[in-house]
């Protein structure tokens, strides 16, 4: 996107700061449903920063994928349940969630230790596929990417519209 400087900056981290406290609401609701809508409002703001670093493809295929269907499953399969013990469940903390917080937040300070020390100046962007010539400074992971971002983008997106039509299908069956 072409915003100012401060404007970007004042997104960024008004999307970070919702998507800290959506992530929080996915772990600490008890009730599932709102969990799962909170997981959807994370997913969310994930692709809109997708949008604002310039990777509408990413973008779109979090909408699609994980949005569209995996969360929507998520919410589907939760009031399937009909369980009603989660809806009056109300309890203190308990060891497993104090050995659980401190393990997902050891996680964190070492993901942001990892990705402040790592280099970014040596990955290689591109548009088109015929651009790169295939090094060894590329890896597998690097030549998926560009393929189905450039030459597999049809076939990526047929697939995913072939998903939501199953998905649509096993919602019908589930309501008969």
């Amino acid at each position: 996107m072409g915003l100012t400087g401060p404007i970007h900056d004042i997104l960024v981290v008004f999307l970070g700061s919702v998507l800290i406290l959506g992530s929080l609401g996915v772990v600490l609701f008890t009730n599932p449903i709102f969990s799962a809508f909170s997981l959807g409002l994370v997913l969310v703001c994930i692709s809109l920063l997708y949008i604002l670093s310039n990777s509408y493809f990413v973008a779109a295929a979090q909408l699609l994928i994980y949005v569209g269907a995996i969360n929507v499953l998520i919410i589907f399969a939760v009031m399937f349940t009909n369980s009603s013990e989660y809806y009056n469940d109300f309890h203190l903390w308990t060891i497993g969630d104090g050995v659980t917080s401190l393990v997902c937040t050891s996680i964190l300070f070492s993901l942001i230790t990892t990705i402040l020390e790592t280099s970014w100046y040596g990955i290689i962007w591109t548009t088109r596929s015929n651009q790169i010539i295939e090094q060894d400074l590329i890896s597998n992971v690097q030549q998926i990417g560009i393929h189905l971002s450039t030459d597999f983008f049809l076939p990526f997106e047929l697939i995913s519209l072939i998903l939501l039509v199953a998905l649509i299908g096993a919602i019908s069956m589930a309501r008969q």
